[in-house]
């Protein structure tokens, strides 16, 4: 039986230009939805999913991440002088969600090299999630541990799939491969970013994985693509090419790319709309707004 996955690594070294300039002087992944920063809900996730640790791969200008999964002495004084306890506690909790720890990129070269620079914090013998900071999945069961679940049934990495129009599986990695279970596939094929009409399949990869040492030891040999950069899809491409297993799970929750501008809206609209605070609000004023 494999090994339980208590560690998650969490790579956010990325400049996030698509979003300047609110950008320029904050993380991408500490834009707020609704009253939460998109990080925040990604570590939830993790944690629902029974993930008890996580690494960081940060960069430069990444401090507010530290911080914001840090205490802060001061505001919570404060807010326990001004008797607002519902908003103390709220703060409290975020840093006692899992154990954290930050260790930088140093080069910016790829999502590969990102992960091997987290690699001293994970056992030898260790598979560990890997949640990009892009992505908010939302549901009633945490999208990472539906490929734990997969992982702990296959004991082979798993990577997050969703079906997608054709017209947009060039700006992912896509899959290929036979349905073993419903919702689980056997992939005999990794194709990154392929035009639609070399594209294996609908079915592209997202930003959830679950990857064994076996994924390390090939990132550790991987050569650089012709971009320079060490990618983690490749890694997966040579563990196929060596007759190596890879499964696809296909999530139940609902997936915004919150590193897209309207996904961000649309995420900002969608998870408003449960939320207690301003839900009604919110809902009253989508009902009678006009569209012009």
């Amino acid at each position: 039986m494999p090994m339980k996955i208590r560690k998650a690594i969490i790579p956010v070294a990325g400049m996030g230009t698509r979003f300047l300039p609110a950008t320029k002087a904050q993380p991408k992944e500490m834009l707020t939805v609704v009253d939460k920063p998109v990080i925040q809900y990604i570590v939830e996730e993790a944690v629902a999913a029974g993930i008890e640790e996580i690494i960081f791969v940060t960069a430069i200008g990444k401090r507010a991440l530290e911080d914001h999964f840090d205490r802060n002495f001061e505001l919570e004084y404060r807010l326990e002088q001004k008797n607002k306890m519902k908003e103390l506690k709220a703060i409290q909790e975020v840093g006692k969600l899992a154990k954290f720890a930050f260790v930088r990129q140093q080069k910016p070269l790829g999502d590969g090299h990102a992960i091997l620079a987290a690699a001293p914090f994970v056992g030898p013998n260790e598979a560990v999630a890997i949640l990009f900071g892009d992505d908010i999945i939302a549901g009633k069961h945490p999208a990472i541990g539906e490929l734990i679940e997969t992982y702990e049934k296959y004991n082979a990495p798993v990577v997050a799939i969703q079906e997608v129009p054709m017209d947009q599986v060039s700006s992912y990695g896509v899959i290929d491969g036979s349905e073993v279970e419903k919702g689980t596939w056997d992939i005999k094929k990794f194709v990154e970013k392929p035009s639609k009409e070399e594209a294996p399949s609908n079915r592209i990869v997202v930003g959830r994985y679950i990857i064994t040492p076996e994924i390390f030891k090939l990132l550790e040999t991987q050569e650089p693509g012709k971009d320079g950069e060490i990618r983690l899809a490749d890694a997966f491409a040579t563990l196929l090419q060596n007759g190596g297993s890879l499964y696809g799970k296909e999530f139940s929750g609902r997936r915004y790319d919150c590193g897209n501008k309207l996904q961000f809206i649309l995420a900002q609209i969608e998870l408003g709309l449960a939320h207690p605070e301003v839900k009604e609000g919110l809902r009253d004023y989508l009902k009678h707004k006009k569209i012009r």
